[in-house]
């Protein structure tokens, strides 16, 4: 290949991917038209000009909706799907030996540096061999006019290419008329990605420049709503200010409530309401989110057959709301109207599947995780869930499998090491259990679940000391956790404390009681000559 300039000043997002994408394209349309179409959503996301010649086998509903009904914005996490999906038709569509040589990469947008690293990493050198230049020739001033550089905004955030959308967006505002409709969609949107990517503060500036600029009923509702979403959202609970979210949420509703157009008014009061519910969500009060999201639904029927993203938000709102308080069957009526709404949007299949998961419905839930994993890029998520859900079917070798996908896809995901290590450390494969502790204290250091399986893992190497120093800092850090109990209850034992045994084993059973707790906790009292009780465990053991 011809070395690609990754400057993001020429293409924008992906301006690498894309090329890489058209190189390999016309030899794998020849060889294999399934590839192709297996990875279909990511090659046309990454590859606008390639998409008269890539069928979409799953495309949502938004594309063909009003710029003012799409009002989903992907999370940041979609492009590490996209990148891993790309990384997989790479895998498959290049000859062995391709080399791939990129410049400018210090000037590359952060979905290239994203996918260059996820190629590097799954990848091996023999087929795809990547050199990396950080400099480069310098990029051709970008002279695009306020409505070009909307119009790249707009794709960006349908894509879910935050970053560029705040690159692009802050342009778009030095160019618009402060004030006037251009000027207030490009705030809204960059506002927007400047949250969901946490940066926060420089979004809650850019909220109140909107209030600074505008006197427009509609912009300072939805300046409102941004800001107090900006609290009850935070990544970091300790930095959510509900008080203030509610506050900000009450001055977006008492404005919407008075917008003089009713289908105006209908959306964005709804809209406000549920964003209100988050905030009852998050204060313990479900009842009263529930009665909140059943208002909005009733003002979206208002609507007649405009913003059906609106409603399949609401309608999977409320499923969650319904399944959290105990009315499961609503709750799964809810989840398919929203499903019927939009069948190419995995999320709502992976909460049904959850849902499902916990009525103890295997086969319902397995076919939604299988379901989301179809319509959607690689998704880490489904892939997890359906191995906790293998687990719990007993069917080992198949959750380690998924496990170890997840964590080839997103070595981050602190959770598939700790169930992953924990399964390990049950089939006595300890050195490889080891190897997933260690990488996923390096993520988290401290985390007692992790802590609770290198006490295992000590006690079986009769390191007993590291063992017990494990457990106790497992059940300091985290006292409601059964399972460092019962560990510990069991390093006593063998050390010949059965007393202590006994204890631990009693405070494990009071957080989860188990079968196995309570044989074991027979064996101690028995050791202890309590016999009447050993055989009270005994018999709850059947039972």
């Amino acid at each position: 290949m011809p070395v690609i300039d990754g400057h993001r000043r020429r293409h924008g997002p992906y301006t690498v991917g894309s090329e890489l994408v058209e190189h390999l394209l016309p030899a794998a349309l020849e060889r294999s038209r399934d590839l192709v179409a297996a990875h279909d959503i990511e090659i046309r996301a990454a590859a606008p000009g390639v998409r008269d010649r890539v069928p979409a086998r799953h495309l949502g509903i938004e594309p063909g909706l009003p710029e003012n009904e799409r009002i989903l914005v992907p999370a940041p996490r979609r492009t590490l799907r996209l990148a891993n999906g790309l990384a997989e038709f790479v895998r498959t569509a290049a000859r062995p030996g391709t080399v791939l040589a990129v410049c400018n990469v210090a000037e590359a947008d952060p979905t290239d540096v994203e996918l260059l690293d996820v190629l590097m990493r799954r990848i091996p050198p023999e087929t795809l061999r990547i050199l990396l230049y950080s400099d480069g020739p310098p990029a051709a001033p970008d002279d695009r006019d306020a409505g070009e550089l909307w119009a790249a905004v707009d794709h960006c955030v349908r894509e879910g290419f935050l970053h560029a959308v705040v690159e692009l967006g802050e342009r778009g505002l030095a160019l618009a008329e402060p004030g006037g409709d251009l000027w207030w969609r490009f705030a809204q949107r960059t506002a927007t990605a400047l949250g969901a990517l946490g940066r926060t503060w420089e979004a809650r500036a850019l909220w109140e420049r909107v209030r600074r600029t505008s006197q427009q009923p509609a912009m300072h509702a939805a300046g409102a709503y941004g800001t107090a979403m900006l609290d009850a959202r935070h990544p970091d609970p300790a930095q959510r200010d509900l008080g203030r979210a509610r506050g900000w949420i009450n001055q977006a509703i008492a404005i919407s409530t008075l917008l003089p157009d009713p289908l105006e008014r209908a959306f964005k009061l709804g809209f406000d309401r549920n964003g209100l519910a988050l905030i009852e969500l998050r204060q313990g009060r479900p009842a009263a989110a529930l009665a909140l999201v059943e208002s909005a639904l009733a003002l979206a029927r208002e609507l007649g057959g405009h913003h059906p993203v609106h409603r399949m938000v609401l309608l999977a709102n409320r499923a969650q709301l319904r399944g959290a308080l105990g009315y499961v069957k609503e709750a799964l009526e809810d989840y398919a109207a929203a499903i019927a709404i939009d069948p190419a949007f995995p999320d709502y299949y992976l909460d049904r599947g959850n849902l499902r998961f916990k009525l103890g419905l295997h086969e319902e839930a397995l076919a939604d995780y299988e379901q989301a994993i179809r319509v959607s890029p690689p998704l880490p998520e489904a892939y997890y869930n359906r191995a906790e859900l293998r687990i719990a079917r007993d069917e080992v070798d198949e959750a380690l499998a998924d496990l170890g996908y997840v964590i080839e896809l997103d070595p981050a995901y602190l959770d598939a090491y700790i169930n992953r290590a924990g399964l390990l450390a049950g089939l006595d494969r300890d050195e490889e259990a080891r190897t997933d502790v260690e990488a996923g204290l390096a993520l988290a250091p401290g985390n007692p679940h992790l802590l609770a399986v290198l006490g295992q893992l000590e006690t079986s190497a009769g390191r007993f000391d590291a063992a017990g120093a494990a457990f106790d800092q497992a059940i300091e850090t985290a006292p409601g956790l059964a399972a460092a109990w019962a560990n510990r209850g069991i390093l006593r034992y063998t050390a010949g404390d059965a007393k202590g045994a006994v204890a631990d084993l009693t405070r494990a059973i009071e957080l989860e009681p188990q079968h196995d707790l309570y044989t074991n906790r027979a064996i101690a009292l028995r050791a202890l000559g309590r016999v009447s009780e050993a055989l009270a465990d005994e018999r709850a053991a059947l039972h």
